[in-house]
């Protein structure tokens, strides 16, 4: 089969694209003709040894994926062969084939494409879990969304609309923008510090927001946590800016704020997997009820994934960014 391999940390454009044989089939296990791989922040930085989880070498990058089970091991009862899934681990996805426990494939809708299913866990789980039992978010409240252009920003946006919130988001482009526009966010500004706040005193009539749902981390964070209303909830999920941030405690004194961590495999693996189903459970109902309606991204050809990578590092995708494998 042909798979992109990492042979040493490093950057997208070197990673290697060659032949890889098929190996055995462990107990527990399935394996995945794959058909298309979500492509993450955190793929790049595993792919350059920028992760606190570094995989032993050699590799397949690729954390998030989806296709169509072609074996299952022996004692594996809950699948079976031609089953369409999605799948994960912190590896694999950028390969032709792919070996994952059969717990962690899950079916998905005739309806739901491949290339939906293959972003779809990780970032949507990551919405509702946030919102759901870290801030939970009511109806009529105020979301504030940072890094809303992105794919785990834009299922923020998507999910907090179902819910009933009020989005604002907040991203650095005008392309950005406008993408966040049309998932539904009712409002959608820039992040320029020089009139990020002022623009949320405007939306929110000088009261501040209700939560802030923060995949980027840097400067960003303090600017937004300074901009909470009493009893604000600031939703800690990520750092794509590059820099865990320092905040001042005593604004969460001053506010009656929380600053809640959203940690989805922690959540679903090992501290709550019931609770974790019973969301995903969620998701896929409104999947089916047409309330939720993923949007893609750009879908980069399998020749084109050490793109997508650099894409996304260098701040130039927009939504969830997809390869399809061929």
């Amino acid at each position: 089969m042909k798979a992109y391999v990492v042979e040493a940390f490093g950057p997208p454009e070197a990673i290697a694209f060659q032949d890889v044989a098929v190996g055995e089939l462990p107990k527990g296990h399935v394996r995945l003709r794959v058909r298309a791989s979500g492509a993450s922040l955190l793929d790049a930085l595993i792919a350059a040894g920028r992760y606190q989880v570094k995989p032993p070498l050699p590799f397949s990058p690729g954390s998030e994926f989806a296709g169509e089970i072609e074996a299952v091991a022996a004692d594996v009862t809950t699948l079976k062969v031609g089953q369409r899934v999605m799948a994960g681990g912190f590896t694999g996805g950028f390969s032709q084939t792919a070996v994952v426990p059969a717990i962690a494939a899950v079916p998905i809708p005739d309806a739901m494409s491949f290339e939906t299913a293959a972003g779809f866990h990780t970032n949507y789980m990551t919405a509702l879990h946030a919102f759901r039992q870290r801030a939970e978010l009511k109806a009529g409240e105020t979301l504030l969304v940072l890094g809303a252009g992105g794919g785990v920003g834009s299922a923020g946006i998507e999910v907090a609309k179902i819910m009933g919130a009020r989005v604002i988001a907040a991203a650095s482009s005008e392309e950005k923008r406008a993408f966040a526009t049309k998932l539904g966010a009712d409002h959608a500004i820039d992040i320029a510090p020089e009139v990020f706040r002022d623009r949320l005193k405007e939306i929110t009539g000088g009261r501040g927001v209700d939560v802030v749902y923060d995949p980027v981390g840097g400067q960003l964070t303090e600017l937004a946590f300074r901009s909470l209303a009493w009893r604000g909830r600031h939703l800690v999920v990520g750092f794509a800016a590059g820099t865990i941030p320092a905040l001042p405690v005593n604004l969460a004194l001053l506010k009656g704020a929380a600053l809640v961590g959203v940690d989805l495999a922690r959540f679903s693996f090992m501290h709550e997997p019931a609770v974790a189903a019973e969301n995903l459970k969620q998701l896929l109902a409104w999947f089916a009820s047409g309330q939720l309606k993923p949007q893609v991204g750009r879908v980069y050809a399998f020749s084109e994934a050490r793109e997508a990578l650099s894409d996304i590092l260098n701040r130039r995708a927009v939504g969830k960014a997809v390869v399809r494998v061929d």
